[in-house]
């Protein structure tokens, strides 16, 4: 049982690269495009600890997210491809706890403006079981084409709405957003096959003390777990965006059955 429960974790820290950056709220009219902060190459670490019971503080797992822009030229104006990369891997005591270790490597490519996704790669290891999937999307059609590379070598055309998402293009799309307390909004996504809606609510505003020193930050609560969602398990996340221009995710707090996970830049 316990051993279930950790693969159910497994998923829910890779589904957080989803997550991790969900610090943005509705859709609001933008001035003339200035460059994003993460077109000029950003990266992130965030550290993972696991608390149950008496265990507390243990390092379980470590989130790395970096970004990097490519100017291409498509007729009269020169928009910018973001490339973007993001790893979940465990650490510290994790594998001797669970009895095995886990990656996941996404790489994305997006669109800047619209902010849409237009080509994944991803790889998610788990002990000695490996799986590769890419998904191509094609913003003429409105379908998305997931193709499985191993273990099941198979594919699968998916309609999408715009402005569809990966599970790494997200992070960056929701940056972009304005955010106010009490807004809640939805951004439709696409994963291995799969299209869902990722709802957001913000919640509070509250200041953290940081990395960074002390900054403002809002409270967000995105709904990862339930029956329909990214993760069919019970639990609850809540993520702490700075309010300044970069809402950048200073920490983040997920509860499951088998106990807390703190993440923190």
């Amino acid at each position: 049982m316990f051993h279930s429960r950790l693969f159910r974790f497994c998923y829910s820290i890779a589904a957080l690269l989803v997550l991790i950056g969900a610090c943005s709220a509705a859709f609001a009219q933008r001035p003339p495009r200035t460059p994003l902060p993460f077109e000029r190459g950003e990266e992130l670490v965030y550290q993972t600890e696991f608390s149950r019971a008496l265990l507390r503080g243990v390092d379980v797992a470590e989130f790395r997210f970096k970004s990097a822009s490519e100017h291409i030229s498509r007729g009269s104006d020169d928009p910018v491809e973001l490339h973007l990369t993001g790893d979940v891997f465990s650490k510290g005591l994790f594998p001797k706890i669970a009895g095995f270790k886990f990656h996941q490597h996404v790489e994305s490519v997006a669109d800047v403006e619209p902010f849409t996704a237009l080509h994944t790669n991803k790889i998610e290891e788990q002990g000695k079981r490996s799986r590769v999937i890419e998904a191509v999307f094609n913003h003429d059609t409105h379908k998305a084409l997931w193709t499985e590379r191993n273990p099941n070598p198979g594919s699968i055309s998916i309609d999408f709405s715009e402005p569809i998402q990966d599970v790494l293009t997200v992070i960056y799309f929701l940056r972009t957003q304005k955010l106010n307390v009490g807004d809640s909004f939805d951004v439709p996504v696409s994963d291995a096959g799969r299209m869902f809606r990722l709802s957001v609510k913000a919640v509070e505003r509250k200041e953290l003390n940081t990395v960074l020193g002390k900054v403002k930050t809002i409270r967000v609560e995105p709904a990862l777990f339930g029956d329909t969602a990214l993760v069919r398990a019970r639990g609850a996340l809540s993520v702490w965006v700075t309010e300044d221009d970069r809402h950048l995710p200073v920490r983040a707090q997920l509860k499951v059955d088998i106990g807390t996970f703190d993440i923190k830049l």
